[in-house]
């Protein structure tokens, strides 16, 4: 009998830790960060145990108020402001590698976006195969997504003196990668106020680009990007994007979420 007590006490405790399972905590995971025109940039993962739940940069606000005037010649390739490594263990599930930011004061061509703007770039490929692009592969993708282009963009002559060449052919930029966007924006006469851009090289999607008015940023408002179905898209990658503004921090969060494997 008492046997039998002592394997009942011996025995419970070890049934209901068997049968109860802990939910991992939802923890903040961070990635690079660097001083942008007076604010601290920062790259992130939102993860849960293993599993990615979100990514994406912190942007003060001071960083978008303090963006500089331009003061010189448009430099070629164009300098980045930032280039920062997502967090290592939630590249593999969001299909994100790294992000680049690019301030643009006084826009650049087509004409919808000759206003001062900030390009805000997630690269699915390594920050060195980035680096590498040289836009000398002219390829295309063999589809883009549903309403977007890939334009061929005649520059003008004094352009094309300092660049070099005559045509960015889908406005391909060293660096970068070649550039789609919403067809009918490159019909417009309005300046834009944000889009989402789908990247390309090699005739492969290579990143997702929130580009953004510094005018719309100014407003200080949270908002929502669709992003498109993207035809070729082998690896995993997100699928909606959130830019989060928070007003006690003055901080805009660029959120990726809804990650879903590749083909």
């Amino acid at each position: 009998m008492r046997l039998r007590q002592s394997l009942k006490v011996f025995l419970i405790p070890l049934f209901a830790a068997a049968g109860c399972k802990t939910t991992p905590k939802v923890a903040e995971v961070n990635g690079q960060c660097a001083d942008v025109y007076h604010g601290h940039v920062c790259t992130w993962a939102r993860m849960q145990g293993k599993t990615v739940l979100a990514v994406g940069v912190s942007v003060p606000v001071t960083a978008i108020d303090s963006a500089p005037a331009e003061t010189g010649p448009m430099a070629w390739p164009p300098a980045a402001a930032a280039v920062l490594q997502l967090p290592e263990s939630a590249q593999a599930q969001s299909g994100l590698t790294h992000f680049t930011m690019y301030w643009e004061a006084q826009g650049h061509p087509p004409t919808p976006y000759m206003v001062p703007h900030f390009d805000f770039h997630f690269y699915a490929i390594p920050p060195s195969e980035r680096a590498a692009i040289t836009c000398a592969d002219q390829s295309k993708p063999a589809a883009l997504p549903a309403g977007y282009a890939l334009p061929d963009f005649p520059l003008p002559p004094d352009m094309a003196k300092m660049i070099g060449v005559p045509v960015l052919v889908g406005i391909c930029v060293p660096q970068m990668g070649m550039h789609s966007l919403p067809a009918a924006e490159f019909q417009s006469t309005t300046p834009f106020r944000g889009s989402m851009v789908v990247g390309y090289y090699s005739g492969k999607p290579i990143f997702v680009e929130p580009m953004l008015s510094r005018a719309m940023l100014e407003e200080k408002k949270s908002f929502d990007f669709p992003i498109p179905a993207i035809p070729g898209q082998a690896g995993a990658h997100p699928t909606t994007f959130h830019g989060e503004y928070d007003a006690q921090q003055g901080v805009y969060r660029f959120v990726f979420s809804g990650f879903q494997a590749g083909s």
